[in-house]
């Protein structure tokens, strides 16, 4: 690089730019704080990530058979990099058996050793019937064994963000190592809803009933088990998702989503010792809409808008756009009075090429009252490569001159 290239390189590179895209005003309302008997509760916006509702969200608890939306993420991996398809079938080993004795008062498919079943109703069978035997069956697939596979459930808990969570099976069957926090399954279902947006749809499926039972006693079972366990989907619309769980050592739980209005919020409650799933879906129908009524929530810039248009030193094009790289948005109590919002996004003016599709080339930043509320790197929408050498030296002799 020429001496005089490497100062005004650098000149240029120290001039910070600010600007202001957006200023709205949020309308108010008063709310009480979310009160439940569940010994742990959590809530949040999908879009903003905002924390609507925290009680206990950090403590370590028996997940039940909440810990099988790891087992369905795993199985889903598998699909997304193309080694099964929803009609692969998988034969059934015999720890998934229904004859062995931790199956009979546990939720199951019911399945027999030698059997085979497709993917499609291996994953219907954990959603919807909270299949313990589908989980093992899933495990061993993939792992060879169920506590091969629990590793592979830690080392994706981790690449997700999950540094709590530790597994001891892949069904939920009470064990000292299943253990999850609130908010690390409220991160769980973010990843089940952004990463498999294709097979995230069968979460809603209301009913499920398995057409290849092999024995009589299963096929009296299969007919009297269809329906979800989760009944929320019966009772609020736009609720599309999760999972439930019970033992009697870790009470009920659910992890849940709903859409209203085009607003997705997650919750989750763990430990609540109400009579049943109807009563822990009427908990958490109310925390819910809790979130719904009582904050509201903003959406600025999702994937591929453009944000700014940024000039480009020594590129082959003059500017390179900037855009996010998941959804921008806010989420506000409603209490929390008239304000104004603002949104800016900051970088440098110009930036140096070579620029690459996804490099970070600034930060967009949400404010409300001079506070900052939420904030998000800028990231460049395409490449823009470096010119040649005599390219850059006319544009220093241009710079220089002011032409």
């Amino acid at each position: 690089m020429l001496a005089s290239e490497f100062i005004i390189a650098m000149l240029q590179s120290m001039k910070k730019k600010l600007l202001i895209l957006l200023l709205t005003l949020i309308s108010t309302t008063a709310n009480a704080e979310f009160k439940t008997k569940a010994k742990s509760a959590f809530l949040i916006d999908y879009d903003s990530g905002t924390e609507i509702v925290a009680k206990d969200a950090d403590t370590l608890m028996p997940p039940s058979s909440m810990i099988k939306l790891m087992t369905l993420a795993l199985l889903f991996d598998e699909i997304k990099a193309g080694n099964l398809t929803m009609d692969t079938r998988i034969t059934v080993g015999e720890n998934a058996d229904y004859n062995k004795p931790e199956w009979y008062p546990a939720s199951k498919i019911c399945l027999v050793a030698g059997q085979t079943i497709s993917v499609r109703d291996l994953i219907l069978g954990l959603i919807v019937l909270s299949g313990g035997d589908a989980s093992v069956v899933v495990a061993e697939h993939i792992a060879g064994t169920e506590n091969a596979f629990t590793e592979k459930m830690r080392n994706k808990a981790r690449s997700i963000g999950m540094t709590q969570s530790t597994f001891g099976n892949a069904s939920g069957l009470p064990n000292p190592n299943n253990l999850m926090t609130s908010r690390e399954l409220a991160i769980l279902a973010e990843h089940l809803i952004s990463d498999y947006p294709d097979i995230y749809p069968m979460f809603a499926t209301k009913r499920f009933e398995f057409a290849e039972h092999k024995t009589d006693w299963c096929r009296e079972w299969g007919r009297t088990h269809t329906v979800n366990y989760n009944k929320l989907l019966f009772n609020m619309a736009g609720a599309d998702g999760l999972k439930t769980g019970h033992t009697n050592e870790g009470g009920y739980g659910m992890v849940a989503s709903a859409k209203v209005g085009g607003r997705r919020l997650i919750g989750v409650i763990n430990g609540f010792n109400g009579k049943g799933h109807e009563a822990l879906a009427g908990e958490m129908k109310k925390l819910l809409e809790y979130g719904f009524k009582n904050t509201v929530g903003k959406t600025f810039f999702v994937p591929g808008d453009v944000v700014a248009e940024i000039p480009v030193w020594y590129g082959r094009q003059k500017t390179v756009t900037a855009t996010v790289d998941k959804t921008f948005a806010i989420t506000i109590n409603k209490d929390d009075g008239l304000g104004g919002i603002r949104v800016l996004a900051r970088f440098d003016d110009p930036i140096s090429a070579p620029v690459n599709a996804g490099d970070v080339v600034g930060e967009l930043i949400a404010e409300q009252n001079g506070q900052v509320i939420a904030r998000a790197p800028l990231i460049a929408k395409d490449k823009v490569k470096k010119t040649q050498f005599f390219g850059r030296v006319i544009k220093n002799i241009k710079v220089m001159f002011g032409i």
